[in-house]
Order: structure tokens, then C-alpha cells, then sequence
């Protein structure tokens, strides 16, 4: 049984007691720590659909990415605490704006109360699809845990390579950790479902952020996902990077992708030949890019 006594929540298993004030690795506590909630028009076409997605933004989080564009809420803890009856509350006003799911980010940390929260608001007529976005560093055992409450998985697969794991996020045993619980969302809710309005009700969403000078990690990757998921499962490969926090003082990560880099993983996708996802389109100048998804 996890328990916040003695948190074992993520594979940190920093063991510590968040009930009396305690941090460990996430440096979360008992309470919830949001930073914002909000309507977001730029996830996927399949998540954000014509309305948008309900996403409630969580301080604090297991990895330290040297790169994180949310730094300040996932590193420097901004954000304010609140109760499992507000977090409940703020999912109801989400659907009540009528968007198309709630989006949990960076959740891992919470997950005792987020578990909680979805109780209270379905009780209250909470229906619409709750999806866990993550950057996979996850238990299986935890996982477990939110079996029934949560039915969209979206997995950021960062590394094939564990030294970068280590050298950007600071975590150790990344690539197994994280595929392992790939497999386990899969295995949890199945293949993907999605309604007449082309939004996923049901399924995983596997992504990957391409980083510069590192094209064969991602080559790794997404070679991974080809042979050890299904075909139906979606795949998002993103283009978006730009330094930021840390990396910009570091030689390898200190620019945006050259567009020669993102053609040779545009090429290299279209050979893996995958049935479902999106890539973003890379501006044609090599300072630019379009945050724009599509087939």
C-alpha cells in the first residue's frame, strides 16, 4: 500500500513523510500544488479536439530536465496549495466550460489525492475523459492505483539513451523504468477509442521530444515503440524544442533543432511507417518553428 507516510510514489522512493511536512526528490508535500488550470488549444487534434483541453498544471515534479520550458512550476515549486475539494471543484468547472477532458500534468507526485479528487467529482457528475500526462519516470504499482479513475495515458518517452537521462534529468534506469510503465498504461486501457468528433476517449498517446545533437536517441525510441507497441497505439513527435532554464548554457542543448535534423526524423518516421499520431511542422527558417500538428 502506497502512502504519503512514507511516500514511495515514483521510483525515487524517497521514503519520506509528507503528512508532517517532509520533501523528498519532488519536493512535494501532502497538500496539492497547482499552478494553474486552464484551457489549452495546442495539445494533440485528438485531446484538444474543436473545445479544448481541461489541463490543471502541477508544481513540482520527479525529474530536474535541464531544459523543462514549465521550470519554474515543475523545479522552483511556483504555484499555491490547495485541498482534494478544490482540485475536485476545479474539474467540475472544466467540464463545465465544456471542454473535452480533463488534463492532469505532471501528476505523478499527487496521484493519493488526485485519486480522491475524482471520486468526490464524479459523485458530483464529473463524465468527461481524464487524461495523465506524464513524463513516464512512473511505478507500475502506482499505476495500478489508477486503474478505473484514469482513461487516457500521454507518455513522454525522453530517452533511449540512460546517460542522457541522467546527464539532462538527473534520474538513473530511465529508458526501463519508463517503458515498462508504457506498457502497463497500454495494458490499462487498452487501444485507443475515439468519439464522433475525432477526440480520444480511451488510449495511449506516446511522445517524444526531439533534442538537438541528439538524433539517435531518438531514432531509439521510436524504434522502440514500433517493435513493442501495437500498431494502433498514437505516436507524437515534436519539434518544439528551444532552449530555456539551464540548457542555455549547455554546448549541446543551447538551440532550436536545424531543420536538416528534423527531415532526417521526418524521414526516418516515414520508414518506421506508423499507423497513428502527429509531428509538428518545423518552421522553414532554422530560428523559426510552427507549433502545428498534423498527420
Amino acid at each position: 500500500m502506497i502512502s504519503l507516510e512514507e511516500c514511495t510514489l515514483c521510483p525515487h522512493e524517497c521514503k519520506v513523510n509528507r503528512n508532517i511536512g517532509k520533501v523528498g526528490r519532488c519536493r512535494a508535500t501532502n497538500q496539492v500544488k497547482i499552478a494553474l488550470y486552464s484551457t489549452h488549444h495546442f495539445e494533440e487534434p485528438c485531446i484538444s479536439g474543436q473545445n479544448g483541453s481541461g489541463t490543471v498544471f502541477f508544481s513540482n515534479c520527479n525529474l530536474n530536465c535541464i531544459y523543462c520550458q514549465n521550470y519554474e512550476i515543475s523545479q522552483q515549486s511556483k504555484g499555491k496549495n490547495i485541498t482534494v475539494e478544490e482540485l475536485a471543484n476545479i474539474f467540475l468547472k472544466q467540464q463545465e466550460k465544456g471542454l473535452e477532458n480533463i488534463n492532469l500534468v505532471t501528476p505523478t507526485s499527487y496521484v493519493v489525492q488526485i485519486i480522491e479528487a475524482i471520486k468526490i467529482a464524479k459523485k458530483k457528475g464529473l463524465h468527461i475523459p481524464i487524461v495523465y500526462n506524464t513524463n513516464s519516470y512512473e511505478k507500475v504499482e502506482t499505476l495500478k492505483l489508477l486503474n478505473g479513475y484514469i482513461d487516457v495515458y500521454l507518455p513522454d518517452l525522453k530517452y533511449a539513451e540512460n546517460d542522457l537521462a541522467l546527464k539532462y534529468s538527473n534520474v538513473n534506469n530511465y529508458f526501463e523504468t519508463a517503458t515498462k510503465a508504457i506498457k502497463k498504461m497500454v495494458n490499462q486501457v487498452g487501444m485507443p477509442k475515439l468519439n464522433e468528433n475525432g477526440v480520444m476517449q480511451k488510449g495511449v498517446i506516446i511522445r517524444h521530444l526531439v533534442l538537438p545533437n541528439h538524433l539517435e536517441n531518438s531514432k531509439k525510441v521510436l524504434k522502440w515503440i514500433k517493435d513493442n507497441m501495437p500498431n494502433e497505439i498514437y505516436v507524437s513527435v515534436m519539434a518544439q524544442y528551444f532552449p530555456t532554464f539551464k540548457a542555455k548554457e549547455t554546448k549541446t542543448l543551447n538551440r532550436k533543432l536545424y531543420q536538416s535534423e528534423w527531415q532526417e526524423i521526418e524521414s526516418y518516421i516515414d520508414e518506421l511507417n506508423f499507423e497513428n499520431g502527429y509531428v509538428q511542422e518545423l518552421g522553414e527558417h532554422e530560428e523559426e518553428y510552427v507549433p502545428k500538428w498534423e498527420f
